[in-house]
């Protein structure tokens, strides 16, 4: 995977950021989400490095980045925490401002991103997301059938961390193996790389803090800068899987548009996992909007 991608790493205040970096081209950053890691593009990377320089990053708590011990309030994974960490690598690389590609988790980070830091985030694209807020205050039994993981990785340590690496493998089956399309959308290197990452102990807890966070001081946040009238104001493409709970349980374009007059966007044929399950589905919407 990432043939032609070198290793690149930024130390932000003590926590390794890991990423890969190939192509040519304006500076463009994806993010992935849970329980993956930067292994999710490795399938429009090569495409998309075709045009860009693209940077494909590990969350921190994710993947080869660090994965710090969670504060009290959650802070130390609040999605304003993460999104920060991804700008210092960006400016660490030298691009003082770039594209924005995130799913899922990624998705919410680079939501957050484009509100703190508009200066930085040219274009945004986010992947099967709604907004946090919305989802958990619009939560449905369907809801909650689907994303179980939600209400599960939430609750206190260690409970949910020790489930998790008794069967790190079952794990990511139960989760990435359940939706739409099953298991046949990942490539054995790459379900092999997520496996690998999860097994570290420390992964379990930065899972689950990410998530501890998004329930409590990313509410906080989005609530704040909701009612300060904050908003994102870069170009934004909203795409999300016609197949997939966040498009059956909400309307992902309307929620955007809270945060955004000129969002547009589109369910596509397709599951959760779009850049592995329909890799050039997503380039056909992805690189136009990129383009302009």
């Amino acid at each position: 995977m990432f043939e032609g991608f070198t290793n690149v790493a930024a130390d932000i205040d003590g926590v390794r950021i890991h990423a890969l970096k190939g192509g040519r081209g304006p500076a463009l950053l994806l993010l992935h989400g849970h329980p993956q890691t930067h292994a999710i593009w490795h399938k429009v990377a090569p495409a998309l490095a075709e045009r860009f320089t693209v940077i494909v990053a590990d969350l921190r708590g994710y993947g080869e980045s660090g994965k710090p011990q969670g504060a009290p309030d959650h802070s130390t994974y609040a999605k304003r925490r993460m999104a920060l960490d991804q700008v210092e690598l960006m400016r660490g690389l030298g691009y003082a401002s770039f594209a924005l590609v995130g799913h899922d988790r990624g998705g919410r980070v680079a939501a957050r991103m484009a509100v703190d830091h508009p200066h930085a985030v040219t274009r945004l694209v986010t992947l099967d997301v709604a907004p946090t807020v919305a989802m958990y205050e619009q939560t449905s039994f369907a809801f909650a059938r689907a994303y179980w993981h939600w209400f599960f990785l939430v609750r206190p340590a260690p409970f949910p961390e020790t489930l998790i690496r008794a069967d790190p493998d079952l794990y990511l089956k139960q989760t990435m193996g359940a939706r739409s399309a099953g298991l046949a959308p990942f490539a054995p290197e790459a379900y092999a790389h997520y496996l690998r990452c999860l097994s570290d102990p420390a992964t379990a807890h930065g899972i689950c803090e990410d998530y501890r966070a998004s329930i409590t001081i990313d509410l906080e946040h989005d609530r704040a800068d909701l009612a300060a009238g904050k908003r994102i104001v870069c170009p934004f493409l909203a795409l999300w899987g016609a197949h997939g709970t966040v498009g059956q349980c909400f309307d992902p374009l309307a929620e955007w548009r809270s945060w955004s007059e000129s969002v547009s966007g589109e369910a596509l044929p397709c599951g959760h996992y779009m850049a592995e399950e329909a890799p050039q589905l997503l380039l056909e919407h992805v690189l136009p909007f990129l383009d302009r």
